[in-house]
């Protein structure tokens, strides 16, 4: 087993220090520019004008639950009353918007994920390091960057899903009404998650995941030497071990009823605007549009099957305008350009940072595989006394922590597998968290380690992924970018060895 120093006390300042500096990073990478497109980019030419009609009273049908476009309606009402940000306007939507008023709130949303990701790092581990690291890796990354740019709805799934997965958390941590209340907000945000797409109860799936998973463990420990005594449990950086704490009861209310009860009663405003399609009704309309859709290059360009998420093979172009030299007025989708002008190039991608994706999705397949190895000697009686320890020479809160990011990432990917539409890489992005998660805990593990090799591995890790972030920064940002400039982000990536990236 790989030995690790003694985590020293450290005082709260650098902490806090680097996670303002994280959350600030955040908020200008994602508000710089937010308005400098002003136009409708990708899935915008549906939400932006679902959220106008909200503020104008106008009936129409969504292949989505609402909560989504409540909220960009909010940020678009709230907008129109600011002083400021109404320099892009047009009238895409229905009415005369700006830009800015229909993006602001996914942004700010957008800043606050590395803090929530932050929060259950900690949770896991007790380990401010561990905690920076997770926050520094989720703000580093392309897609969730672009994405919380332009009007999009999948900000709101993710950072519902990871505040769920955050007060499960804290509600295992503490005990009597501080418990329930923690509980209560878990099935709220829960809950929330399924109100902006269906699939936002993945991240509930993988609640019961790990729960079931702690009453098996618990069942066959009853057949053996109990191998931790509750003394010894209050001694784990893990609340996970308390799961068994928690009775069918506790997870029928909170983790049921309560997500339930939220999911139906933000339907009510949509029904009120429109009357004519019950609850059930709609639900059913819903249901056959995207049994409708259909799958393949002849529904959009950019459809992607399940397994290419974990190797980024399919990123999706949501922008792409070309013009004669920077001082000309921002180029519309598509804008033509005469044959033989000098060109600049407009591109925005939704692209992970690719050397975090890629790391990550080893780290996860990683810990997948040392946990099989480790449930299976635990599981196998012929192992002796030490069959009993779960982890096999793990320490029991590795083990834990391996198995909440596993049994989280399968629960938000699997479900892909049986999903017969056309599906799009942003779809990974609630399983990818969990993945990026594995990979910060194992740089924090190698960083605390004694073996020099390992720390510097860690530091590898960390530089390669801030430079990538760097490198790739204007396909995220929708800079500028010279015909060469282009080819070496995109074009050679795409002809030398990922041929579907454009």
């Amino acid at each position: 087993m790989t030995s690790f120093k003694p985590f020293p006390h450290r005082s709260v300042s650098w902490f806090t220090t680097g996670m303002v500096g994280v959350f600030l990073l955040s908020i200008f990478l994602r508000f710089w520019g937010l308005s400098r497109f002003n136009t409708l980019v990708f899935d915008e030419i549906y939400y932006v004008k679902f959220a106008n009609n909200y503020l104008t009273h106008t009936p129409f049908f969504d292949g989505h639950p609402p909560l989504s476009k409540y909220l960009i309606a909010i940020g678009m009402w709230i907008g129109s009353h600011l002083p400021f940000g109404r320099d892009s306007l047009n009238s895409f939507s229905g009415s005369l918007r700006s830009s800015w008023s229909y993006r602001w709130l996914n942004a700010l949303t957008g800043s606050f994920i590395p803090l929530v990701v932050a929060g259950i790092a900690y949770q896991l581990s007790s380990r401010r390091s561990y905690a920076f690291i997770a926050a520094l890796f989720a703000a580093a990354d392309g897609l969730f960057l672009v994405e919380s740019r332009y009007a999009l709805n999948n900000v709101y799934l993710v950072i519902f899903g990871l505040l769920g997965q955050w007060f499960l958390l804290l509600g295992l941590k503490h005990q009597g009404r501080r418990r329930n209340f923690w509980l209560t907000l878990a099935g709220i945000g829960f809950g929330a998650s399924a109100s902006v797409k269906w699939n936002g109860l993945w991240f509930l799936l993988g609640a019961y995941l790990i729960w079931i998973v702690a009453w098996v463990m618990r069942y066959v420990q009853s057949f053996r030497r109990a191998d931790s005594t509750q003394h010894e449990q209050a001694q784990m950086h893990t609340p996970l071990v308390y799961l068994t704490q928690l009775n069918i009861w506790h997870v029928l209310f909170y983790l049921a009823i309560i997500p339930a009860l939220f999911y139906s009663i933000e339907w009510i405003p949509h029904l009120q605007l429109n009357p004519k399609s019950g609850f059930w009704e709609l639900h059913r309309q819903i249901l056959q549009y995207h049994q409708r859709i259909g799958d393949g290059s002849k529904v959009h360009p950019y459809c992607s099957d399940w397994y290419t998420w974990l190797l980024m093979l399919r990123p999706v172009a949501y922008f792409y305008g070309t013009a004669r030299n920077i001082t000309e007025p921002l180029p519309v989708m598509g804008s033509p350009l005469p044959v033989g002008a000098g060109k600049v190039i407009y591109d925005v991608h939704a692209l992970g940072n690719p050397a975090l994706w890629w790391l990550s999705t080893a780290a996860i397949l990683f810990l997948a595989w040392v946990l099989a190895q480790r449930i299976w000697f635990w599981a196998t009686p012929s192992q002796g006394a030490n069959a009993s320890k779960f982890g096999g020479g793990w320490q029991v809160v590795d083990a834990w922590v391996a198995l909440y990011f596993v049994l989280n990432y399968a629960a938000n990917l699997l479900p892909w597998t049986r999903v017969t539409r056309c599906t799009f890489l942003y779809h990974y992005m609630s399983a990818y968290i969990f993945a990026m998660l594995a990979l910060a805990w194992l740089v924090d593990r190698w960083l605390q380690s004694y073996r020099l090799g390992l720390r510097a591995v860690g530091v590898t890790f960390i530089l390669l992924i801030l430079l990538a972030f760097v490198f790739w920064m204007p396909v995220y940002l929708g800079l500028p970018l010279s015909s060469e400039g282009y080819q070496l982000r995109m074009l050679n990536f795409s002809s030398k060895w990922l041929p579907h990236w454009i």
